[in-house]
């Protein structure tokens, strides 16, 4: 019974899109089933802190105006599920959102244990990261769109969400693997306090730039490497196997990718001394980036393209067809790929199809096996 239920839904959310309007209780579901949801993962995160808070979120979690705003999101879930289940023929999107503000609101009336543990889960940080960026690129998507044809619930969609999931929540493994490499630096450079002292004493924006540009700089050639060498590559084709570009594509990345990017990524921010301002003002806009150049948004900007990333350049990247291999693997500032003989870039052209040649296996277990079981 579930399980023709979850089928009933998933074939809901991804009905034609004439049937799914306003005024069909389409958007009133959806919302609604996402606002629940993201209840429902904060009142996890508040009920057992110890386990499935982000340190740096718990403080947030217990202002009172916190505790208003998670009444307001249940409120909002139960009240678009109900006018979803009185206007739509089709009642899984409704009252699957009914069923989640209902567990929400009853796990919030239970009682447990306060005390933090050491390991956690990030069941927070994935609510407030999924909205964030979806409510932000999901409505522009639909304004102005590249591809008009493609959908919000497009080809492996689940797969992608699910690659956004583990990633939040396995943000305290993936931090503690990150930060391995540059804790290993700074033991043994003591004697660089001085020139540390030096570079967190210039201005926010400069020091912004220089972190901008040394990230783009190690992440280029780290991603040039998963391109070259055949062993790494198996890895990163899992990110390339995404048939479908936009927001949520980005999220693809193999587990040991993630560690192994952000181990590098974190070298030049935490050895060189900048300010911790500008590492947290870095990685917010890098989470807001990552989402916009995979964005399925239409604009071709052939001159700020040639300055900056934008969609279309980092689209060609992820092109199917031959002048698109290994190209425009700058992450920042694609002049890095005119100075190392990489960049691609044709006035106004997109390109056709996204994919490898290869076939990467569907599904995460699988994919995250695919590396070591790959040939050729």
């Amino acid at each position: 019974m579930a399980r023709s239920f979850m089928q009933n839904l998933m074939r809901d959310l991804e009905a034609p899109i004439e049937t799914r309007g306003f005024g069909t209780g389409w958007f009133a579901g959806f919302f609604g089933l996402l606002f629940a949801s993201a209840a429902l993962c904060f009142v996890v995160a508040t009920r057992w802190p110890g386990l499935f808070s982000t340190p740096e979120l718990v403080a947030i979690e217990s202002v009172f105006a916190f505790r208003i705003a998670l009444h307001l999101l249940l409120i909002a879930g139960y009240a678009l599920a109900l006018l979803s289940l009185l206007l739509r023929p089709r009642k899984a999107i409704g009252f699957a959102a009914l069923c989640v503000a209902l567990a929400a609101s009853l796990l919030a009336s239970f009682d447990t244990s306060d005390a933090r543990a050491g390991v956690f889960f990030g069941v927070d940080f994935f609510a407030v990261n999924l909205m964030a960026t979806g409510l932000m690129f999901a409505p522009l998507e639909r304004l102005f769109p590249h591809k008009r044809e493609q959908r919000l619930f497009r080809s492996e969609w689940r797969e992608d969400l699910f690659y956004f999931l583990v990633s939040s929540m396995m943000v305290q493994l993936l931090t503690f693997l990150a930060l391995a490499p540059s804790q290993a630096v700074n033991a043994s450079t003591g004697a660089l306090a001085e020139f540390r002292a030096a570079i967190g004493s210039q201005p926010f924006a400069l020091q912004l730039v220089e972190a901008m540009f040394l990230t783009d700089l190690a992440q280029y050639w780290f991603h040039r490497a998963f391109h070259r060498i055949p062993f790494l590559w198996g890895f990163h084709a899992v990110h390339h196997s995404a048939p479908s570009m936009d927001w949520l594509a980005g999220a693809r990345m193999h587990f040991i990718e993630i560690a192994l990017l952000r181990g590098v990524t974190s070298l030049p921010l935490l050895t060189l001394g900048f300010t911790p301002e500008v590492m947290q003002t870095y990685i917010g806009l890098v989470y807001v980036y990552s989402s916009l150049v995979h964005a399925n948004l239409k604009g071709d900007f052939n001159l700020l393209g040639q300055f900056l990333v934008t969609p279309r350049f980092h689209h060609w990247h992820h092109g199917l067809e031959e002048e698109a291999v290994d190209v425009n693997f700058a992450i920042h500032f694609p002049w890095l790929d005119r100075l190392f003989g990489t960049y691609h870039f044709p006035p106004s052209r997109w390109p056709k199809a996204y994919g490898v040649t290869e076939r990467v296996p569907e599904g995460y277990g699988a994919q995250f096996m695919y590396p070591f079981r790959r040939r050729g």
